[in-house]
């Protein structure tokens, strides 16, 4: 399964949305050193119930767009 994600980082509150086709999440981790990124993962896996090595950024690692790949 793929999930086109765009990430807002350092925010005040943690939330999820969504927009165009497109996941929206917004994390209190600051970008820099990949913390928002591991903290987005750690999101999407545990709301639809997986391991954190089975959901994998494929895109997007320097930006807030972001190609999510989750394995079944």
């Amino acid at each position: 399964m793929y999930l086109k994600v765009f990430v807002t980082p350092s925010a005040k509150h943690e939330k999820i949305g969504e927009k165009d086709e497109a996941l929206t999440i917004s994390v209190r981790e600051p970008a820099t050193g990949n913390r928002a990124n591991l903290r987005v993962r750690e999101i999407i896996a545990k709301r639809l119930g997986k391991r954190l090595g089975e959901v994998r950024i494929l895109t997007g690692h320097h930006s807030r767009s972001k190609m999510i790949s989750i394995t079944d």
